[in-house]
Order: structure tokens, then C-alpha cells, then sequence
């Protein structure tokens, strides 16, 4: 059934929102309103029974549904945040949409552009907002190198490297994740969409001209590489998509970008993700140890000053990741018809389309242009 788009929430009015999904991610949705002024959790779906009824009583959450179908049915919503497997992105959300709601959704968009394409034309149908949650680029060290090449101290970035590695990082052998018809791809589609994101952020969104990319898998398939930590559910899905993959992106002006992402690979024993740029007046690396688990990156600005180095180390305060996605979601909703039309999910189908590009070339194993 489509409903009605309603009017705009008045600015002090109670937003009403419902979180479809009970994980990690669900959780950090939850918390975040929880914590904002004039924001109602009203409804909740998962499969997970006592999760459910925990969150539930935890949040004061008065409706609980097993199905998001039945979520979305719920009279007087606003807004839902969509954080369940992949496959289910484009379904709940363009349901959602379609019933005059706004939605923020987990990274990345969908499985493919081709998904993400369908949730952005239903945003626009129902000028309603789409954003979809890339919480890294909201890092303290992120937004200090931002603003460091944005003041142009590095002059023109001219190349970049950035990626995200595990040791033994991939989501519990077989579950949603290593499927490919649930999932869309292993990490490239997972962390290294986040990679993806906060390289071009930081580097200005240049345009992608074209990408060479290949994957690789070479110890899920063996039953390696696995660790419980990143996910509680299990199922039986065979191993079918890589476990690191690595791209050489051609930018609009000639600048270039190298992305990895890799859940396995025998290297050090912490997680990394990291950001390196070379500029024409200086460089700058940022290396945090411990991936996302690690607040504060170290930030390294390399530069000279009167013919001499003048290299040094910014200071930088921890992000506050999904509490500022959810935060900026609110504001964007509250914001009114005149902010939604630039909300409607294209910078994260841009993303999609690159990826797609990425697994294109390594499928054809050629350079791919967009």
C-alpha cells in the first residue's frame, strides 16, 4: 500500500522514527536518537525475540515487530533507519519511501548501483530524504586532514592511497556476509566502500574516470581468515566472494587514488585503515592502528617551510561517528522540502557505481571506464 507523503514535521515537533534491525549497527541507530532533543523511538523489528524484547524495554520502544513489513504499517511514523544485510536495503527502503517516509539506511547503498539506482528514483518520486550512513568520514583525524587540504597547505593532491586491512577479519564463515547474492561482494562491498568514501571526501569528490581493480580469495574459501567478532549471525552459505581487493582509481584532472580492503590476508595482527596523499606543497598520512576500534589516528603532515621541513603532527579529538549521522539525518528531516531535494542518496549510489566498476574489472580483468 502507498500511502500519502505527509507534510513536514514543524521544526520542534517529535520526530517518530522505528529501527529496523538488531544488530551492531541497529544498536548505534538506537542509541543515537535515544540521545537526541524531540526524537521518539516508536517501533522496533528483528527476528531475534529476547534481542528485541531487550532493546525494546532498554529504549522504551512501545511497538515491536517481528517483520519490517509490519514496521512500516505503523501509523504516524516520520522516519526509519534501515540496518539489516545488504539484500534487504533496497527493499525496505523503497517500501518506506514509497510510504512517505525518510530513510537512513547502513552503508553501503545496496548490493549494486542497480538497487541503488531504484532506492534513489523513489526518494526523488516521494521528495523524501535518503542518506545512507558512512560514519568514518566523521572521525576527529578525518576532519582535521579535511580541513587541512581544503585550506590547500598540501597544494594539489595529486596521488593517494587509502585502505582498510584485517588479519582475521572475516565475518563469521558462513554467514550473509560471504554470500554474494545476500551481500553483493566481501570487503570491497563492506569496509571498503567506507575506504572509497573518505578517500574522495578528502580529496574534494574528483570525479572517477576510470578503475583497474582485482580480488581475491584465497583463504575464506579454505575455511581461514575467520573471526566471531564482527558478526552474531551464523548460517550456511558457502564462501563466495573475495577476501581482499585492491583498485588503482583515475581521477578527472589526472590525480590518482589506490584503494585495499581486505578481511584476511596474512600481515600484521591489528586491523588498519589508513589515508596517504601526496600534494604539489606537501603530503600527509593518517594510520589508525586498530581500524575503527581506534579512536584517534596518527596524523602525520609532512611539508616545508623557507626551504626547510616543516613537518608536524595536528592534533585531533575522537569522532562521533554514528551519533553524527543520525544527528545530521534529524537535522536534514527536520530541515524541511527545501534541504530534502540534496539528500536523495546519490553520493552513496555514486559509491555503488564505482564499486560495480571494481568488481567489473577484475571479473573482465581490464580497466574500466565510468
Amino acid at each position: 500500500m502507498t500511502r500519502e507523503p505527509s507534510a513536514a514535521p514543524p521544526q520542534k515537533a517529535t520526530l517518530r522514527v522505528g529501527v529496523v534491525g538488531l544488530g551492531w549497527a541497529g544498536q548505534q541507530h538506537l542509541k543515537a536518537y535515544s540521545q537526541i532533543e524531540g526524537v521518539e523511538i516508536v517501533a522496533l523489528a528483528g527476528m531475534e525475540d529476547e534481542l528485541r524484547d531487550e532493546l525494546a524495554q532498554e529504549y522504551s520502544i512501545p511497538n515491536e515487530f517481528l517483520s519490517w513489513e509490519e514496521l512500516l504499517e505503523l501509523d504516524g511514523l516520520d522516519a526509519v533507519s534501515v540496518a539489516v544485510p545488504t539484500f534487504l536495503h533496497a527493499p525496505i527502503a523503497i517500501a518506506a519511501l514509497e510510504r512517505g517516509l525518510h530513510v537512513l539506511s547502513e552503508k553501503p547503498i545496496a548490493r549494486n548501483g542497480e538497487e541503488g539506482q531504484r532506492m534513489v528514483d523513489a526518494a526523488r518520486r516521494a521528495s523524501r530524504v535518503l542518506d545512507v550512513a558512512f560514519n568514518h568520514r566523521r572521525r576527529g583525524d578525518i576532519q582535521v586532514l579535511k580541513g587541512i587540504i581544503e585550506r590547500g597547505d598540501l597544494g594539489r593532491p595529486y596521488y593517494a592511497k587509502a585502505s582498510w586491512l584485517r588479519r582475521s577479519g572475516i565475518p563469521k564463515l558462513g554467514s550473509w556476509f560471504t554470500n554474494k547474492e545476500m551481500a553483493g561482494g566481501g570487503p570491497l562491498a563492506d569496509i571498503g566502500v567506507h575506504v572509497l568514501d573518505y578517500a574522495l571526501y578528502l580529496l574534494g569528490e574528483p570525479k572517477v574516470v576510470s578503475v583497474s581493480a582485482a580480488t581475491h580469495a584465497e583463504l575464506g574459501p579454505r575455511g581461514r581468515g575467520g573471526n566471531d567478532r564482527y558478526t552474531a549471525l551464523s548460517t550456511n552459505f558457502a564462501y563466495e566472494v573475495e577476501d581482499f581487493a585492491s583498485a588503482f582509481i583515475r581521477l578527472e584532472g589526472g590525480a590518482t587514488l589506490i584503494i585495499e580492503a581486505g578481511w584476511a590476508s596474512y600481515r600484521e595482527e591489528a586491523d588498519l585503515m589508513d589515508f596517504s596523499v601526496f600534494g604539489t606543497d606537501g603530503g600527509a598520512d593518517l594510520r589508525a592502528v586498530g581500524a575503527s576500534m581506534t579512536p584517534i589516528a596518527d596524523l602525520r603532515v609532512y611539508t616545508e617551510k623557507d626551504g626547510k621541513n616543516a613537518d608536524y603532527t595536528p592534533a585531533a579529538e575522537p569522532g562521533r561517528a554514528h551519533q553524527a549521522v543520525v544527528e545530521d539525518f534529524v537535522t536534514v528531516v527536520r530541515g524541511g522540502e527545501t534541504v530534502w531535494g540534496v539528500h536523495d542518496g546519490s553520493l552513496a549510489l555514486s559509491r555503488a557505481r564505482i564499486i560495480d566498476a571494481c568488481y567489473q574489472s577484475a571479473t573482465e580483468h581490464r580497466e574500466v571506464e565510468l
